[in-house]
């Protein structure tokens, strides 16, 4: 039910408008606001409260159910305004790809929803809605997002730069559902992870809430190594940033929220190490290096300025730093991109410019990447790949069966961190238009 919420929280649950002279003033179609030509009601509130409740979801609170409602009408008026419409048939995918992950037919969820007082005309809008704004983000930004390969180097550098946790310091609460309460525990869950925004607050709560021991003192563990927590809590606690709390995890007899305090990790192995790509030319003397810095400010004019000696006097090499002569790596490190220098030998001179420079692991990773055809991959620098052994073939075998965590985290590829940039903005640039839909509309309370 969890994966339900997450991928659907972009919906909500009817699109029906009412018109406000044709409804009682204290029956289920009483008008809570009215939003431009259309109203949301108290029935529409209430199954929307309800819906969240049963899905043990965060939204079931009735502010946030209310504001979710008018997102919606406000997603269908966009949808119609450039011509989008639902059909039949993409309704009934969208209802069955909704209810097949509760690993259900689009029957057997109604049928659910009913008895739990949820109608079938609630789950059908509910859907509808988020139908019709994901073909308006599809048709509308979709194409203005693009991703460049300098983000892409910009956000693998910062995973680098992260360390790896390894220990957590987690404050819980454990809230008892004996049999028959859980929704109410699981709604008082989900709200409370929706307000509380400090320890102290979280402290509090665990004091009023929770029966285990740790509940006078607020919830607080000691530092715990992240091996020791079974996988399913890893994944929830590694999304999690120090300050924020979980989701509400739904145990037997039992609703359980954790609060981040603090994280301790390291960095991993090889994230200080650099690949630097760089020119050298050959010259008589360190006079006319210093002439050619004087006019080249890139390493394609060092190329041009090279035109002017005889033979084959110029190189362009990308290597680990640590494989780079040692005079040569000494003024490398201290240049930015398309800086050089001149080391003097007295009998003849080098002139060095750096062209870029990059953590190993990205350029190891670049390495990795299919080539298009007919393209010819460069040699990898040393130590950049470890050679097959027993001991390593070992260590994976037991990583794939299960029985064993692997040492860090794999570094995520350039493919997917393209993906991920990309949905990132794509939501972001979703959010900013919802946000102009609504600064732009006509709402108001009875």
């Amino acid at each position: 039910m969890r994966r339900i919420l997450q991928a659907t929280m972009v919906a909500a649950l009817l699109a029906g408008t009412v018109a406000p002279g044709a409804v009682r003033a204290d029956g289920p179609l009483t008008p809570l606001v009215f939003l431009n030509n259309s109203a949301v009601t108290q029935y529409e509130l209430d199954q929307r409260v309800r819906f969240m409740t049963l899905l043990r979801a965060p939204g079931a609170e009735r502010e946030a159910a209310l504001k979710a409602l008018i997102d919606d009408r406000l997603k269908l008026d966009a949808a119609r305004s450039i011509g989008i419409t639902v059909s039949d048939k993409g309704l009934e995918e969208g209802l069955a790809e909704f209810a097949g992950r509760a690993d259900m037919d689009v029957d057997q969820f109604t049928r659910q929803l009913a008895e739990n007082g949820v109608e079938r005309q609630a789950y059908r809008d509910f859907v509808k809605s988020g139908v019709a704004w994901r073909e308006v983000v599809r048709q509308r930004i979709l194409p203005t997002v693009r991703v460049s390969d300098a983000e892409i180097d910009q956000a693998m550098r910062k995973e680098i730069e992260t360390p790896i946790v390894t220990q957590v310091l987690l404050s819980e609460m454990v809230m008892p559902a004996p049999q028959g309460s859980e929704g109410a525990v699981a709604a008082r869950g989900a709200e409370l992870a929706a307000t509380i925004t400090t320890e102290a607050q979280f402290a509090a709560a665990a004091r009023q809430y929770s029966a285990t021991p740790s509940a006078q003192r607020g919830g607080r563990l000691d530092w715990t190594p992240l091996d020791n927590l079974p996988p399913s809590l890893v994944q929830i606690i590694l999304s999690m940033q120090p300050g924020q709390v979980s989701q509400p995890l739904t145990v037997p007899g039992a609703v359980v929220l954790f609060y981040l305090r603090d994280t301790r990790g390291r960095l991993r192995a090889g994230a200080g190490e650099q690949t630097v790509d760089y020119v050298t030319l050959a010259l008589p003397d360190a006079a006319t290096g210093a002439q050619i810095l004087a006019r080249a400010d890139s390493c394609e004019q060092v190329f041009v300025e090279a035109n002017r000696f005889a033979g084959d006097p110029i190189a362009r090499q990308t290597q680990a730093l640590g494989a780079v002569p040692g005079d040569i790596a000494q003024r490398l490190a201290s240049l930015d991109p398309n800086e050089g220098a001149v080391i003097d030998y007295g009998a003849g001179a080098r002139l060095v410019m750096l062209c870029g420079r990059q953590p190993s692991l990205i350029a190891d990773e670049a390495l990795a990447q299919p080539l298009v055809p007919g393209a010819v991959r460069p040699s990898p620098p040393p130590g950049a790949a470890e050679a097959p052994n027993a001991q390593n073939a070992a260590e994976d075998a037991a990583i794939a069966a299960g029985v064993a965590r692997p040492a860090e985290p794999p570094l995520t590829s350039r493919a997917a961190m393209r993906e991920a940039l990309f949905n990132r903005k794509i939501n972001a640039a979703a959010d900013a238009y919802l946000a102009e839909l609504r600064a732009g509309a006509i709402i108001r309370r009875p």
